[in-house]
């Protein structure tokens, strides 16, 4: 599963959007619902007006999520990107996908404000009234690797060199609002499944942790499917997506069903060793137990996503089949 795809499409859910507000921003407190969150256009980029010419766009980009939130009589602009990997130019990045959003409100503040009559030199020179205002922005990243090593702020890149102190000062440090996912210690402060989503992702390294985590939260066993994918692409775990068919019912998947048997067959231990190594050894432990070879080709399939005849050859090498066997 592409993961940009999979965050998208879970992080659109207008629930799970303002849970995430409510977490990252107020600390857990029901500020933002779900009928607070607007759907925007994720294009941006910079609008520039040239003389003589029509206002026009430049370096048009999308962003992974954006959103308007409402507040009362006013709204903000809460914007999220997701990180697998670091990126050691995001505070410049979360910098401009702001201020293009900025420029966006602002660009049409000029439409309207050139059409009006009644204004001063300085409104028509600025393309802005002076009681006019643009809405407030955010941008949220999202990490998910396991150590963000680069800079949180736009004074971490930049090269002071013999620059005196007095100048660093006047120069805009731009902190970027960075959410270390692997790092969280309370996911209380989130009511969604959210909170098993960033859990699970959280202990995805520890399979004895994660095990007691899976059985020791209901709701594991009965996971909307865009929070199970979620879970399981940011944490390269291929077995639980191709066994999720089998543990799927109305949109709903039960991932402690799906886990619990996957360390069962020995396919935790499979997937450190190697994929060959842990086909080989779910074999050899089945057949140590008496599993008929008919439900042992049918795992294969069904954990590796072999074809049948695949699953007999390797049945054979490992223990080669009498006649009456197939």
């Amino acid at each position: 599963m592409e993961k940009d795809v999979v965050q998208i499409r879970c992080l659109s859910d207008n629930e799970r959007y303002a849970d995430l507000i409510n977490g990252v921003v107020f600390g857990g407190r029901q500020v933002v619902h779900g009928e607070d969150i607007r759907e925007m256009d994720s294009q941006t980029g910079l609008w520039r007006a040239f003389p003589g010419k029509k206002t026009v766009k430049t370096g048009k980009k999308f962003r992974d999520l954006i959103r308007k939130v409402a507040m009362g009589v006013n709204f903000t602009v809460i914007g999220v990107e997701n990180q697998d990997k670091v990126h050691y130019l995001m505070p410049l990045r979360a910098m401009l996908y702001d201020a293009a959003e900025y420029e966006r409100q602002a660009s049409r503040f000029r439409k309207r404000v050139k059409a009006d009559r009644n204004i001063t030199d300085a409104e028509f020179l600025s393309g802005f009234k002076k009681t006019d205002r643009l809405h407030p922005c955010v941008t949220l990243v999202l990490f998910y690797g396991k150590e963000w090593d680069g800079s949180r702020d736009l004074h971490g890149i930049l090269d002071f060199t013999d620059i005196p102190q007095e100048l660093r000062g006047f120069i805009n440090q731009y902190p970027m609002h960075l959410l270390e996912v692997r790092k969280l210690q309370n996911t209380e402060i989130f009511c969604s499944d959210l909170k098993q989503i960033f859990d699970f992702i959280r202990m995805s390294e520890d399979k004895k942790g994660l095990k007691r985590l899976v059985q020791g939260d209901a709701a594991y066993q009965n996971m909307d499917e865009d929070a199970y994918d979620m879970a399981v692409a940011y944490t390269n775990a291929a077995e639980l997506i191709a066994v999720k068919e089998f543990h799927r019912k109305d949109g709903k998947v039960n991932m402690c069903k799906a886990l619990t048997e996957l360390i069962e067959e020995g396919r935790e231990e499979g997937r450190e060793e190697g994929r060959e190594e842990g086909i080989i050894g779910m074999i050899r432990d089945n057949l140590d137990r008496g599993t008929a070879r008919e439900e042992i080709a049918e795992k294969l399939c069904r954990y590796f996503g072999m074809s049948s005849d695949r699953a007999w050859e390797y049945l054979n090498e490992i223990c080669p089949a009498k006649l009456s066997d197939r």
